[in-house]
């Protein structure tokens, strides 16, 4: 079990932050920059000491400020890998990975090394130097190197944030993999939800330097406690006010102009979120609606992105949208930025949160 708790003053950040992570899961935190979330790595790992905190790991207590007591970062069975992965650009990928045996005799440390690069298919890199390694590859020696320790807590901190977008995809499938074979608990930091959900096995959203929500992804994606949560998981975040409305529906009037109704219930202002892949798009002289969507919203399209087989429309609303549809859909629209559509999706889609 790892337990973190930091109350601290950094500048214009205030953290105030209590989290555990149980042995073999992941905690994913997540947050835009500047929220504190590698402040909390940095508190775990020994690299800062805040102003009252408690760190509980391994069995062991590594920090708690009430009784005085702050075991420094080397005496802490703590495997840390860095944004940068921090290799030693001298020393090939088994030494880099040996490094922290170097007390054990070179033959054991070789060996050990070589095991572990093996297991992150590294093995016939073994004698390459990180400037001739991949992003991805460098990325495995690093975690290969933090495992020979054998820590008892796992910190990551934006561990694909140095991966080039062709590299960043493979490397968190393979990152993924290795997290859910360990036992030991691990803290992952990123400011990509996307991310978070993938590698997690809870995501905790940190905003201003307090975690805000917690929960499986697909629980924060469904139940938003909040529009900044909403906005952060991906969601367009509409705003407006909110009253009863027949058939136990709400009514919402957006700011801005046009209205939507929604399943669940809301009084005075809201925030309304729905997700770009439950908005259908519809031509903006059709007749008829398709469906049993209540929701419609004239729209221009401002942006037209491909990305695989979908698209992704960035639309000018009452307030701005966005849309993911399929690329057949997109062509048989013919879809082009100026051009005037009705965004549609249904009530039990829309969610709303007081503001």
């Amino acid at each position: 079990m790892l337990r973190v708790e930091a109350e601290t003053r950094l500048g214009a950040l205030a953290l105030d932050v209590a989290l555990e992570v149980r042995p073999g899961e992941c905690l994913a935190l997540a947050g835009p920059s500047g929220a504190g979330k590698t402040t909390v790595l940095r508190v775990a790992a020994g690299l800062l000491r805040p102003q009252r905190g408690l760190v509980e790991a391994a069995g062991e207590t590594w920090l708690d400020t009430a009784r005085g007591l702050d075991v420094p970062p080397e005496r802490r069975r703590c495997g840390y890998v860095f944004q940068e992965y921090a290799l030693f650009p001298h020393l090939t990928a088994w030494q880099n990975v040996a490094y922290p045996l170097r007390r054990m005799p070179r033959r054991e440390r070789r060996a050990r090394a070589l095991g572990l690069l093996e297991r992150f298919g590294m093995r016939e890199l073994a004698d390459a130097r990180p400037r001739t390694l991949s992003g991805g590859e460098r990325q495995r020696v690093a975690l290969a190197r933090v495992l020979a320790r054998e820590p008892g807590v796992l910190l990551l901190d934006e561990p694909l944030a140095a991966l080039d977008a062709r590299t960043r995809a493979g490397a968190a499938r393979e990152l993924a993999s290795v997290l859910r074979g360990l036992e030991t608990p691990a803290l992952l930091v990123t400011h990509d939800f996307a991310e978070a959900a993938q590698l997690g096995d809870r995501v905790g959203v940190i905003d201003s330097g307090r975690v805000i929500q917690e929960g499986t992804p697909s629980d924060l994606a469904a139940s938003p406690t909040s529009a900044f949560v909403a906005d952060f998981t991906g969601a367009v975040v509409l705003t407006g006010i909110a009253r009863s409305g027949p058939n136990g529906l709400t009514h919402v009037e957006l700011d801005g102009g046009g209205d939507v109704t929604s399943t669940d219930l809301g009084e005075g202002p809201v925030a309304v979120s729905v997700y770009p892949w439950e908005i259908a798009i519809e031509p903006a002289a059709a007749a008829a609606f398709s469906g049993s969507t209540q929701n419609h919203l004239a729209a221009e399209v401002l942006s037209v992105t491909r990305i695989g087989n979908r698209v992704r429309l960035g639309l000018a609303g009452p307030q701005p949208l966005a849309a993911e549809i399929t690329g057949i859909s997109a062509d048989q629209l013919g879809l082009r930025a100026g051009a005037w559509v009705i965004a549609t999706w249904k009530a039990s889609a829309t969610r709303l949160v007081a503001i």
